[in-house]
C-alpha cells in the first residue's frame, strides 16, 4: 500500500454540492459536519479521474462498472479533498491565501503519516489575540500600513513570520511544478490567521451567484426559476490523499495513470457548461 497527497487548484469557479440547502443558499457546497470546512467529495474525486482514465487502465485503476461491482475493489482509494488555501479580498495586494492553524496542522499530520520529511514545517504561532494573522516575509503587499492587512471586512494585525515563508516554500513547487512567476506570488500572498477568523471568511469569502430560468416565450421569469448558488471562488486550493494497493493494477501503475490524467485541466462538479469546476490537480 502506498499514498500520496492530492492537491487541486480551481482556475474557475467550483461547485460540488449537496443539493438543496435549507437557509437562504438553495444550493450550497458540501462541507465538513463537525469543522464546516469546504470539501470535494471523494467519489467526486474518483468519478472525475475514471471518465478521463484510458480504457485500458480504467476497470484495473478505478474497479469494474456498478453492474459488475462485485469482481474486485478498485486499486485506488480516495479521501475529501479539504480546503487548503482560500482566496480572500485583500484592501492591498488584490487577495490573499488564507488558511489557518486548525488546517496545517491536519495537512501536516497526512504528511508525517506518509512518512515525508516535513521537519521544518511548524505551526505560526498566533498568540491569543483573535484578530492576528501571519504573513510571509514576501507578503508586504498585502498589508496596509507596516502593522496591519484587511481581508473582507476584517482589519488584523499582521506580523512576517519564517513559519508563514516555510510553508509557502513547500507548497510553490507542489502547486505551480512548472511556473516560476506563480510561485513568487504564493509566496507574497500567504496569509495565516486564527481558525475563528477562518471560520468566519469561510462563511463571508464564497462565491454566491443568483441564477434565473426564463420562459421561452415571454423571456421573463418562470415561477420558482430563481436561485441562489454557492461556489468555492477561482484560485482555491484543496488537499487530499489517494492511497494505492495492489489489487489488478500495482500502485507503481496507479499512480502513472493518475499522473498521466493530471497533465491537463479536468472539469470538477456541476455547471460543467457555464465554465464552472475548471482544475488543475497534482500528485506529491
Amino acid at each position: 500500500m502506498e499514498t500520496k497527497l492530492l492537491f487541486l487548484h480551481a482556475i474557475t469557479p467550483l461547485h460540488a454540492g449537496t443539493g438543496r440547502g435549507v437557509g437562504v443558499i438553495d444550493l450550497p457546497i458540501a462541507r465538513e459536519k463537525g469543522s464546516d470546512l469546504p470539501i470535494i467529495p471523494g467519489s467526486s474525486v474518483k468519478g472525475v479521474l475514471r471518465d478521463a482514465s484510458p480504457d485500458d487502465a480504467r476497470v484495473a485503476v478505478f474497479g469494474p462498472e456498478t453492474n459488475s461491482a462485485h469482481e474486485h475493489a478498485s486499486s485506488a482509494m480516495f479521501t475529501d479533498l479539504r480546503l487548503l488555501l482560500l482566496p480572500v479580498r485583500s484592501l492591498a495586494g488584490t487577495f490573499a491565501w488564507v488558511t489557518c492553524p486548525f488546517i496545517l496542522r491536519r495537512l501536516l499530520r497526512d504528511a508525517n503519516n506518509m512518512g515525508m520529511d516535513v521537519s521544518n514545517l511548524s505551526l505560526p504561532n498566533l498568540g491569543d489575540e483573535q484578530e492576528t494573522s501571519a504573513v510571509s516575509a514576501q507578503a508586504t503587499a498585502l498589508k496596509v500600513d507596516d502593522e496591519h492587512v484587511v481581508l473582507e471586512d476584517l482589519l488584523l494585525s499582521a506580523s512576517g513570520q519564517g513559519e508563514v515563508d516555510a510553508w509557502a516554500q513547500w507548497l510553490a513547487p507542489i502547486l505551480f511544478p512548472t511556473d516560476t512567476d506563480w510561485r513568487n506570488i504564493l509566496a507574497q500572498r500567504l496569509c495565516v490567521v486564527q481558525d475563528d477568523v477562518m471560520r468566519y471568511l469561510m462563511q463571508v469569502g464564497l462565491d454566491v451567484t443568483a441564477r434565473i430560468k426564463l420562459k421561452d416565450d415571454s423571456k421573463t421569469v418562470q415561477k420558482g426559476g430563481l436561485w441562489y448558488e454557492e461556489a468555492l471562488p477561482a484560485e482555491t486550493i484543496l488537499a487530499g490523499m489517494i492511497v494505492a494497493s495492489q489489487v489488478k493494477a500495482t500502485p507503481k501503475q496507479v499512480f502513472d495513470t493518475l499522473t498521466h490524467i493530471m497533465q491537463k485541466p479536468l472539469q470538477v462538479g456541476g455547471n460543467a457548461t457555464v465554465g464552472r469546476g475548471i482544475c488543475v490537480m497534482h500528485l506529491v
